[in-house]
């Protein structure tokens, strides 16, 4: 599969002396280095538990909450973002989590090349950067390709849960989930769901919801 459109931009913000120094000091212990072919999850996490993935994380405030709430649960975050990657970083070891690894990778590279079938029990998806011009929409990474992709790599059961502030973007998403066979809306009649309590409420929600934004939840389970 030829992916000539990228879905973001390697942003040039500023890493801070604290990001990097967790970047150089904590990768070698959370840190995930892209193989060249699939990885082991059981063995990554030295345990067979259900592996929850969070794609674009940010500065990881929702991952962390999830993973001090269920020990029992393994994370893997995927970003593409090297400051946001160090102050994840930080704080997983301000928490003393040892659930939780990182990839400061493009998440359809680790799905396609990365991810064995099935072997996933929950991917997130929180807020993705909308491309709210009409001519950037293509660069949007809710595409149909995309969530085949995802169904792929999602057990049978398991669950697909979205997020955005951008009402444009949350139609689309729904119109593409719901032209999914492999997956079934968890809302009894389809549409949005409501916030789910499990959801995080993450430091750029706040700020969007000060401003009168509307939030739209969807979430799927997998066939």
């Amino acid at each position: 599969m030829t992916r000539p459109i990228r879905s973001f931009v390697r942003r040039s913000r500023r890493i801070t002396k604290a990001q990097q120094h967790a970047l150089d000091t904590l990768w070698p212990i959370y840190g995930v280095l892209t193989p060249e072919g699939r990885l082991n999850l059981d063995a990554l996490f030295g345990r067979k538990a259900k592996k929850m993935m969070e794609i674009g994380f940010g500065q990881g405030d929702a991952l962390v909450t999830m993973a001090k709430m269920h020990p029992e649960h393994d994370y893997l975050g995927v970003d593409v973002h090297r400051p946001g990657t160090g102050h994840l970083l930080r704080d997983i070891k301000a928490a003393q989590l040892t659930n939780v690894r990182v990839l400061c990778a493009d998440a359809v590279d680790v799905l396609q090349y990365n991810l064995l079938p099935h072997c996933l029990d929950t991917v997130y998806l929180f807020f993705p950067d909308p491309w709210p011009k009409k001519r950037h929409h293509k660069r949007r990474l809710v595409q149909p390709n995309f969530v085949l992709m995802l169904t792929q790599r999602i057990k049978s059961g398991g669950c697909l849960h979205l997020a955005t502030d951008w009402q444009n973007y949350a139609e689309q998403m729904l119109e593409i989930l719901e032209a999914t066979p492999e997956l079934s809306n968890c809302v009894n009649g389809g549409g949005f769901a409501p916030r789910s309590p499990e959801r995080p409420l993450t430091r750029f929600e706040q700020r969007g919801l000060q401003l009168g934004h509307g939030v739209w939840d969807l979430q799927y389970l997998r066939q």
